[in-house]
């Protein structure tokens, strides 16, 4: 019955706050409200009273929240878990007369990027970040905003040769959060020392074998050619002593 008559009394003392500051979140995560209530008050989220502190003790009335409502006696913070896309709206902390409202709103979480080259060993190079969703894509090189975009899912970024010793990332973002995928550009646009002089080295051993079995080739034929004909003009040689025996038989 106290407890009931305090709460009443409460809520008889609130009044309508404006919002004192505006939070984000993503799906799945965890937000704590700054407002704090460390003997008695409550918490309402929209119009309705979802849980009340009286004595140092948590009464949850919204069943949806008894698994993801949390309150810290020490520091009388309030911390919502688990958070949902329908979770977002405007949270009000009552203490006494002393009342703070936030609105909250809940994202998706941002994007993982994905970087590709696209061209490779030439200046300048081009660079593609990309993801599976819209989200707002920047380039940056070192701390220089190079290329951005709102609402992409993908981006490119132009790397030149003088350029390859600075660091670049792609960043995806949105209100609540971002990540970043750093890049090697050196690594992605240009072939370093040792694979440029294997390249070189391939090239040679290929251009080799192939001017070897060219000649390789060209010597086969030569020989068959000089057997062929070796035949031939035994040949002829042989029909023309067969032609020299005949006349001399005819003559005698």
């Amino acid at each position: 019955m106290e407890t009931l008559l305090t709460a009443f009394l409460l809520i008889l003392g609130f009044s309508a706050a404006e919002v004192k500051e505006n939070l984000t979140a993503i799906v799945g995560g965890t937000i704590t409200l700054p407002g704090a209530v460390t003997e008695k008050g409550f918490i309402k989220y929209e119009s309705i009273t979802i849980a009340l502190v009286f004595k140092g003790e948590l009464d949850i009335d919204v069943n949806i929240y008894k698994n993801k409502l949390q309150w810290n006696r020490s520091s009388g913070l309030f911390t919502i878990t688990n958070l949902q896309k329908n979770d977002s709206g405007i949270y009000t902390v009552q203490k006494g007369e002393f009342s703070s409202s936030y609105k909250l709103q809940v994202y998706d979480p941002a994007p993982t990027p994905a970087v590709t080259p696209i061209t490779v060993t030439s200046d300048p190079c081009l660079l593609i970040c990309s993801v599976d969703k819209p989200a707002t894509l920047l380039w940056i090189r070192d701390k220089e905003i190079q290329n951005q975009s709102r609402s992409a899912l993908s981006l490119p970024v132009t790397v030149h040769k003088e350029d390859r010793n600075s660091s670049y990332r792609c960043v995806a973002a949105n209100p609540a959060e971002n990540k970043t995928v750093d890049v090697n550009v050196t690594t992605s646009c240009w072939l370093s020392k040792t694979e440029d002089s294997d390249s070189k080295r391939n090239y040679w051993i290929a251009g080799g074998l192939c001017i070897g079995f060219i000649v390789l080739i060209g010597f086969g034929f030569l020989l068959i050619q000089k057997k062929f004909l070796g035949q031939k003009s035994s040949g002829s040689q042989t029909q023309g002593r067969y032609l020299i025996i005949y006349s001399l038989r005819f003559i005698y």
